[in-house]
């Protein structure tokens, strides 16, 4: 057989295929989890951080300099710290909290050092990717805005004694545990600038990834920056929400499921999810009880989203997310529900 016709014959080479390019939004603990579990799957990661915060050592930071409440993009870099010696050192070094009463006493050493290189560089989003560079984390951590925002809720209730009565609460510290019930919120100052390597993001993403987390502090915020709000309608990118695993006591007491879909649309109406990940044990008399299924799955039809659901949540009993189970549960998804195929 001629060796040009032996060639021919051979099998096919397969491209090697490239790891998608994941983009999630949020802040606090629920990104923290999602983020460690889609490190799993890609390398090609980018976290966009809400920036609200105004309590704890972020608030205080923020109230006297001026700069980005650091915390929830500290928590995002550790989460995304690789799982060897370095990893785990520098990750638990970010969460180390100063003891004692005086100045130092509360500041996480990750805070301090994300504003040091603020305060050096002058550039918030540069300055996180040298901590991302020291770290060697396996992604990118990005603020959705360069400028420190306010959130202010209408909460119907707050005063116990007018039950009726909708009364604004300003500040995210506030907003997360207060009485009543949440009905919106708005982002202070209006319309805020996105920070433009978050827009770009979202726009080259392969999936967009939405949630878990503090409903009202953590994932609407992304949905209210109107440079982000109209990236998620223009992107091709395919969108996921996950659920939370129980409501949050205060910013979503006593929501049903279908309760934070609603608010997702009456926030960004405009918004079209692909798919939208729910714990089966949380709505099959878990946290929210007995939820209506049916209805459920219609609120996410109007959003145009397929309900998946899966097993995402720790056995210990705690509303919290297990890395791998949520990793697998978003492997399923970005096969069956996206345009991309296998990549590993």
């Amino acid at each position: 057989m001629p060796a040009r016709q032996q060639l021919q014959n051979r099998p096919a080479e397969r491209a090697p295929r490239r790891a998608p390019k994941i983009t999630a939004l949020g802040g606090g603990q629920g990104l923290s989890a999602s983020l460690s579990a889609l490190r799993r799957l890609t390398n090609e990661l980018t976290a966009v951080v809400t920036v609200a915060d105004d309590g704890g050592s972020s608030g205080r930071l923020r109230a006297e300099l001026g700069v980005l409440p650091p915390g929830d993009l500290r928590k995002a870099l550790a989460a995304l710290c690789g799982d060897d010696d370095w990893g785990r050192t520098w990750s638990e070094v970010l969460q180390q909290r100063f003891t004692g009463t005086g100045e130092l006493g509360g500041h996480a050493v990750g805070n301090l050092l994300i504003v040091a290189l603020w305060e050096k560089l002058g550039d918030p989003v540069e300055a996180l990717n040298w901590v991302g560079r020291l770290l060697n984390v396996q992604g990118r951590v990005l603020p959705m805005s360069a400028v420190p925002l306010d959130i202010e809720a209408q909460v119907r209730g707050h005063d116990p004694a007018r039950p009726g009565e909708v009364s604004a609460v300003r500040g995210q510290a506030s907003v997360a545990i207060t009485p009543g019930t949440v009905q919106s919120i708005r982002l202070l100052p209006d319309g805020p600038p996105a920070v433009p390597e978050a827009v770009q993001a979202v726009l080259e993403a392969d999936w967009v990834v939405l949630g878990p987390g503090s409903w009202f502090t953590s994932v609407l915020p992304h949905l209210l920056v109107p440079e982000l709000a109209k990236a998620l309608t223009e992107t091709r990118a395919r969108r996921l929400l996950t659920l939370n695993l129980a409501p949050q006591p205060g910013e979503t007491e006593g929501f049903t499921p279908q309760r934070h879909l609603e608010v997702i649309a009456d926030h960004a109406p405009d918004l079209v999810v692909d798919a939208i990940l729910v714990d089966e044990r949380a709505v099959t008399g878990g946290a929210f009880g007995i939820a209506d299924l049916a209805g459920l799955e219609q609120a996410a039809e109007r959003m145009g989203a397929a309900l998946v659901l899966g097993s995402v949540a720790r056995s210990d009993g705690t509303p919290r997310h297990d890395p791998e189970l949520l990793a697998a549960a978003y492997d399923r998804i970005f096969r069956t529900h996206g345009r991309i195929g296998p990549w590993r």
